[in-house]
C-alpha cells in the first residue's frame, strides 16, 4: 500500500496557533476498491476561514485537517473519473486521498495555471465577486473601500471595483503590499494600517465618502469606516480576521455604529454558497477579465506538507501577498 502524510490538529488553539499544535502523520493508503479513486494532491489551499474552525470544534483533533486541495487521479475504479483527471476537493491537508467520488469537481485548466482554480477562478474569487456585486450591490462609479486588500479575496474585490470604474481605497499591512496595490493593481488610494493613524488616513483618502466597504478585518477598520459611509452605503461582511486569534474570537470594540442610523447603512454578512445560482455568471466574468489582463493575481507558495501548519500561522500573521498555497511534491 502506498504511504501518505497528512496534517492533524493536536490541540484547539486559544489565540494564535503554535507549530506544536499541528502534527504530520504518516499513513498507509489502500488501493481503490469498487467505485473508488486515489488522488495525489498537488496543492493545498490555506485560507483565513480555516482559523475559526480550529477553535470552535468544527475541526476534530487527530484526524486529517479539512481544506481545499487540487490533485491528480492516479488510480481509479470509479466510472466518473479516469487516471490523469485533475480534481478539486475539500478533503484537505494530506498528500493522497482515497475518495468515493463525492465532493470532487473535475477541472480543465486549458491555458490557465491550475492554481488559478484555487483563488481567482475558485472560491476566493467567487467570494469577492458575490460579496461585492450581489451582497454589496455595487454600482458603476461608486466609492469603494476594501480592507485586507492585498489578500486573496480583497485583491480580487478591489480589482472588480476598478473594472466597474469605481474610486478605490485599499488597506494592507506592509509597504510591499501597498506598493503592489498601488503600482500593479492601480488602486487609487492605499493605506498602510500599521503606519500612521487609520481613522485619519481613511478620512483623507475617502474624499467623497464610501458607498461600499468590503469588510475583511473588523475591529479598528470597521470603526474607522462607519463615519465615512455615504447615505445608503452597504457593508458586505466577508470576514473579521482581526478577531480570529483573540481569546474567544472576540472583536475589538466598535464605537461608531450610530452612523448606521441616519445614513441608513446596511451591513450584512455572507458566505459563498449564497451565490451558487450565479456560478456561471462569475466564471464568465472572471475568465474574460483574466484573458484581457484586467484581473491580476499573486501567489505565496510554501513547499512541503510538513510546512502546512506554519503556512496557516504565517497567513494569520499577514505574511502572504495574494493567495497562500502549499505545494506538495
Amino acid at each position: 500500500m502506498p504511504k501518505s502524510r497528512e496534517v492533524h490538529l493536536t490541540a484547539h488553539p486559544d489565540g494564535m496557533p503554535t507549530p506544536d499544535q499541528f502534527k504530520v502523520i504518516e499513513t498507509e493508503i489502500p488501493d481503490p476498491g469498487e467505485d473508488q479513486l486515489l488522488i495525489r494532491n498537488n496543492y493545498m489551499s490555506v485560507d483565513p476561514a480555516m482559523r475559526p474552525r480550529l477553535s470552535n470544534g468544527q475541526q476534530p483533533l487527530n484526524v486529517a485537517m479539512g481544506g481545499g486541495a487540487i490533485g491528480t487521479v492516479i488510480a481509479s475504479r470509479h466510472a466518473g473519473f479516469k487516471e490523469g483527471d485533475i480534481v478539486q476537493h475539500q478533503a484537505g491537508f494530506r498528500e493522497m486521498y482515497l475518495s468515493n467520488g463525492k465532493g470532487l469537481h473535475i477541472i480543465e485548466p486549458g491555458d490557465l495555471p491550475v492554481t488559478v482554480f484555487m483563488h481567482t477562478l475558485g472560491g476566493t474569487g467567487f467570494t469577492a465577486w458575490g460579496g461585492l456585486l450581489v451582497t454589496g450591490a455595487l454600482q458603476k462609479g461608486e466609492q469603494v473601500f476594501v480592507s485586507a486588500a492585498a489578500g486573496a479575496v480583497g485583491s480580487v474585490a478591489i480589482q472588480i471595483a476598478k473594472i466597474y470604474d469605481c474610486y478605490t481605497i485599499g488597506s494592507a499591512g506592509s509597504d510591499e503590499k501597498c506598493a503592489w496595490l498601488r503600482d500593479e493593481l492601480g488602486v487609487d488610494a492605499v493605506i498602510n494600517y500599521r503606519e500612521g493613524n487609520l481613522r485619519r488616513d481613511l478620512k483623507t483618502a475617502a474624499i467623497n465618502g464610501i458607498d461600499v466597504y468590503f469588510e475583511n478585518v473588523g475591529g479598528e477598520h470597521l470603526d474607522a469606516a462607519l463615519p465615512r459611509m455615504n447615505p445608503l452605503g452597504r457593508i458586505p461582511v466577508c470576514g473579521m480576521i482581526s478577531s480570529y486569534n483573540n481569546p474567544g474570537a472576540r472583536s475589538e470594540g466598535v464605537t461608531t455604529l450610530s452612523n448606521m442610523i441616519y445614513n441608513r447603512i446596511t451591513m450584512r454578512g455572507f458566505v459563498v454558497t449564497d451565490f451558487q445560482d450565479r456560478r456561471d455568471d462569475f466564471e464568465r466574468d472572471m475568465r474574460e477579465w483574466l484573458a484581457d489582463g484586467r484581473m491580476k493575481y499573486r501567489e505565496t507558495i510554501i513547499e512541503g506538507i510538513e510546512n502546512a501548519g506554519n503556512a496557516l500561522i504565517g497567513l494569520m500573521q499577514g505574511e502572504n501577498i495574494g493567495k497562500m498555497l502549499v505545494k506538495l511534491s
